[in-house]
C-alpha cells in the first residue's frame, strides 16, 4: 500500500484552512496541462489571439516569479476572471490561486462581490468550473452509486470516509435523500493512512455497496487481495486537489462545495436554491 501523498500546494501567508464542525478531519501525520486550458473567459466571450497570447505570456512570467520564490509547483492553466485584472491561475500540484495582470501577486482566498441582493461569492464560481470538470470525468464504475428513488432531481458528490461519524449520519439519512430525489455518488476519501486499508478493501470487493453499507454499521471488512489495485489513491488526490480536508466534503454536479453534513431537507434547499 502507498501511502497517502499530501499534494496540497501551502503558501506560507495564505488560506488557513477551517473544518467545519460537521465533518470528520482529515487524520493524519493533500490536471495535468503545461498549455493555456482557458481560451474562453468566464463572460463567455471567445478570446483573440491576443488575449491567448497575452496569458502565455502572464503564465511564463508568474512561472519565473514562482521559482525565483522557491515555490516548487508548475502552472497548468491561467483563465481571465470577472475580478479586474486578476487571472485564475489552476497548478498541477495544488489548490488554484488568483494572480494579478503583472505577476506580482497572488492571493489565496475568497473574494465577494457587493451590488447585489447579497454577496457573490466570485472565487467559488471558479472553483466550481474546475471542479465540474473532474467530478465529470470520474468514471461511474469507480464510484458507489445511490440512486434516487423518485425522479432524479439533484445529482451530488460525496467525498467520504466509513470511519467518519458525521459520514455515518449522513448515510442514515440515504432512504430519505433518495426519495427526495438526491442521487448520491460517493468518493473514497480516506481521513488517514490508518483508514486507507479499509477503503481500499471496499472499493475492491465486487459487491462495493454490500460492503460499505458493512462499514457504515461497524462491521469487519475481508481485507483486499493483494493483486487489487484500487482507484482510492486516484480519488485521494483528486479530493486534496480540490481542497477536500475533511468528510463528508459534499459538491453538487456543477462543482460547487455545498458543505459538510446536513439534513436531507436543508440539502434539497440548498439544491434547489443553486438551480435558480
Amino acid at each position: 500500500m502507498s501511502s497517502l501523498k499530501r499534494t496540497g500546494f501551502m503558501l506560507t501567508t495564505l488560506c488557513v484552512a477551517m473544518l467545519s464542525l460537521a465533518a470528520c478531519g482529515k487524520k493524519e501525520n493533500a490536471e495535468k496541462s503545461n498549455s493555456i486550458t482557458a481560451t474562453t473567459p468566464i463572460t463567455g466571450e471567445a478570446s483573440t489571439l491576443t488575449e491567448r497570447n497575452s496569458l502565455q505570456r502572464l503564465q511564463e512570467n508568474l512561472q519565473k516569479n514562482f521559482e525565483k520564490a522557491g515555490l516548487k509547483t508548475k502552472i497548468a492553466a491561467v483563465r481571465p476572471t470577472e475580478i479586474p485584472n486578476m487571472y485564475w491561475v489552476t497548478l498541477e500540484n495544488g489548490s488554484p490561486v488568483l494572480a494579478s495582470a503583472d505577476a506580482k501577486l497572488i492571493f489565496q482566498g475568497d473574494v465577494y462581490q457587493l451590488g447585489g441582493d447579497k454577496l457573490k461569492n466570485m472565487t467559488a464560481d471558479l472553483h466550481a468550473v474546475d471542479n465540474k470538470a473532474k467530478l465529470a470525468s470520474l468514471d461511474n464504475k469507480d464510484l458507489v452509486i445511490y440512486p434516487a428513488t423518485t425522479k432524479t432531481k439533484h445529482v451530488i458528490y460525496v467525498f467520504t470516509d466509513v470511519s467518519c461519524p458525521y459520514c455515518h449520519r449522513l448515510h442514515g439519512h440515504m432512504a430519505e435523500m433518495n426519495s427526495l430525489g438526491i442521487e448520491v455518488r460517493y468518493i473514497a476519501w480516506p481521513r488517514g493512512e490508518q483508514f486507507y486499508p479499509t477503503m481500499h478493501a471496499i472499493w475492491c470487493n465486487p459487491d462495493r455497496k454490500a460492503t460499505m453499507e458493512k462499514g457504515f454499521r461497524d462491521e469487519p471488512i475481508p481485507p483486499a487481495p493483494e493483486s487489487c489495485h484500487s482507484p482510492v489513491q486516484a480519488q485521494y488526490d483528486l479530493g486534496m486537489n480540490m481542497g477536500v480536508n475533511g468528510t463528508p466534503a459534499i459538491y453538487s454536479q456543477d462543482g460547487h462545495h455545498i458543505g459538510a453534513y446536513m439534513e436531507p431537507a436543508d440539502l434539497l434547499k440548498e439544491l434547489d436554491a443553486m438551480k435558480k
